[in-house]
């Protein structure tokens, strides 16, 4: 089967930075997900991320780092972790890190979490790979302060 390329977007003032490494098993948005017409951007994000769940890398990080998004995005981000969730091999494994403000991350409540992140797990349904979730607080700058798992 011939090597996926690798997609990198850059950033603009209404879209995330994109980095999407087949190598690595990194797949990375970070800034903010407001595009105007967000099939636009995220269906060929979509059909590499089909290709890529059929010969994944033993570990798959999806990285969530958006300080902000649309419900247009978060439909599509959804799309990406339900497809990523169907990946048959039978030892990998998909991280989801999310990434959130350290005042958010200190307020929250793992049931707040939970019940949060439960319309995407609720999506999903069972998935075929292992799954962990993983956030983290930042601050202002992007520094990780604190990190903790969820165990759903």
């Amino acid at each position: 089967m011939a090597e996926i390329k690798n997609i990198l977007i850059e950033a603009t003032n209404k879209t995330p930075q994109i980095d999407l490494n087949h190598l690595t098993g990194e797949l990375i948005f970070s800034g903010k997900s407001i595009p105007e017409n967000a099939a636009d951007l995220y269906e060929k994000i979509l059909k590499w991320v089909s290709q890529y769940s059929v010969n994944p890398r033993h570990t798959t990080n999806l990285r969530l780092n958006l300080e902000y998004f649309n419900t247009a995005s978060s439909i599509w981000l959804a799309k990406i972790v339900k497809v990523l969730c169907t990946i048959k091999e039978p030892e990998a494994i998909l991280m989801v890190h999310l990434y959130f403000n350290i005042e958010e991350f200190d307020n929250m409540e793992v049931e707040d979490l939970k019940d949060a992140l439960s319309p995407v797990i609720d999506l999903v349904g069972t998935p075929t790979v292992s799954l962990g979730i993983k956030i983290y607080g930042t601050d202002d700058n992007g520094e990780i302060l604190k990190e903790s798992m969820v165990l759903i």
